[in-house]
């Protein structure tokens, strides 16, 4: 391989960087950001915005997930100079690839969310394990 090579990851790997990135992008506030702002697409979307757009998410937690995904090159961000200053958020290219694999995932746990509880519910009514699954 090259230097300027792209190197594909292993998840499988415990030191490969792809699991720090699948916890980054697997959480469910990241879910509905890249949803939102795949919908204004390719326009931007103001903080304030996204955080009415995202019911029960905290101003905290919203500005820690743009941050890791401004960081990560999903997201851009622009400050307009103003006070107080008007923050716009937009998904970059490498955002807008995102938005389909999370869609089909956001799609799958609302088509299976009503089994899986039931699953839960009945795991949790099993006598001595606590719900939880033996191993084996």
């Amino acid at each position: 391989m090259t230097s300027g090579a792209a190197r594909r990851g292993d998840v499988f790997d415990p030191g490969c960087p792809t699991r720090r990135l699948l916890d980054r992008v697997g959480t469910k506030w990241t879910s509905m950001a890249v949803k939102v702002l795949a919908e204004a697409a390719p326009g931007e979307v103001r903080f304030g915005e996204l955080r009415r757009r995202m019911p029960g998410i905290s101003q905290k937690m919203l500005s820690v997930t743009l941050q890791s995904l401004v960081r990560d090159g999903l997201v851009a961000r622009r400050v307009e100079p103003t006070v107080p200053p008007c923050v716009h958020y937009r998904l970059t290219e490498l955002g807008l690839s995102l938005e389909v694999p999370l869609a089909a995932l956001r799609a799958w746990a609302e088509e299976h969310m009503a089994e899986v509880e039931r699953n839960n519910l009945q795991a949790a009514g099993q006598g001595g394990n606590n719900g939880r699954v033996p191993v084996e």
